[in-house]
Parts: C-alpha cells; structure tokens; sequence
C-alpha cells in the first residue's frame, strides 16, 4: 500500500478521559486509486503486554480472575478469566509485563519470550498487544499477588492444568481473547 493512501482533514477530540477518544475525518484511496471521505472514531488507550505462565513438568498454567466492567451486563457476571496483562505506561513490552507477572500473580519470572504482538480490536482501538510466555515453579512464588488495590484491582490467582483451560475455553468459562490465545499457543508449541 503507498504511504499517500491518506488525507486527514479533520481531527476531533470527544473525549481524554480515562484514555483517548477521538473522531478523525479522512479521504481514503480505494484500489481502484479514487478517493473515500470516511469518518472514524479511534480509542486510544496504550500498548500493552500480557503472559502465559506454564509448568512444563506439571503441565499447569497460572491465570487470574478479576471484574472487569466493560463485560458487565447482558449476561455476564463482569468476572474474567484472563492471562497476567497490563499496559506499558513508557516501559518495555518485557520490563512491564515482569512487574505485572508479580503484582497479579505474586510470581517472579526471569526471561520472558516474546511468542507474536497483535491488534485485539482493530476496528477502533489503537492498542498492540505483546504476547509473551515463561515457565514458573514453586520457587517463583514471591508473594500472594492480587494486583494493587489503590488501582482498583482485586485479583484472584489460578493455577490450572493446560487441558482444564482448554476445557474452560469450549465451555465459555474462559471468553478473553489474549488468554485464549495464548492458551491455543501453549496446546501447539509449550505443553
């Protein structure tokens, strides 16, 4: 695609709230080389990372539980599921993703390996999402985890078997796409 395939000519802020909300106005070229006007809300909220925890001898992974307002409503309870994440805020993908690991989980992990990064919902959120996976034992265990309360967050550590999680994915119990992700990845290449 060549780099002249846009024109802004209109941007608007709608909201800078708890992130970024803005409405851009552009002329987009087409294949066919005509020009589109389009308009299109866009919600800036940050790069993130997030992290599959797995013991390779246990065959077990460590995910957490935690409320999550947005899923509130229309049937669901707002509980997710999910695998330790959190947003960069001016760190590396690998330097946040450790300190997460440790606020959610209560586990330190040394290297981390970056498996792929994604758009979880290009349509209109800016954000790349960076994949990781580490393996922990025992002896990773530093603290209870939880998350920090002062930020809201009220977590629930859960250590489960690879092929329970699987299960929890079929059965809806697990709806997150990052984890589900990195659930599948783990079936293909970890565990």
């Amino acid at each position: 695609m060549p780099a002249d395939h846009i024109r802004i000519h209109q941007v608007e802020t709608l909201s800078d709230d708890w992130f970024l909300l803005k409405k851009t106005t552009f002329d987009y070229r087409r294949r066919d080389g005509s020009w589109q006007r389009q308009t299109r809300e866009t919600y800036d909220r940050g790069h993130g990372a997030t992290i599959l925890l797995y013991n390779r001898e246990q065959r077990t992974v460590l995910l957490v539980r935690q409320f999550r307002f947005p899923t509130y409503g229309d049937g669901h309870d707002g509980f997710l599921i999910e695998t330790a994440a959190g947003l960069l805020d001016q760190a590396s993908p690998e330097a946040r993703i450790k300190a997460e690991v440790e606020e959610e989980t209560g586990y330190r992990v040394g290297a981390v390996r970056k498996v792929f990064e994604a758009f979880m919902s290009p349509g209109s959120v800016t954000e790349r999402l960076y994949f990781f996976v580490a393996e922990y034992d025992a002896a990773s265990r530093i603290g209870e985890g939880g998350g920090i309360a002062e930020e809201g967050e009220d977590i629930e550590v859960l250590e489960l078997p690879l092929e329970r999680a699987l299960q929890m994915i079929a059965s809806g119990e697990i709806a997150d796409g990052k984890t589900i992700m990195l659930l599948q990845y783990a079936a293909l290449h970890l565990l």
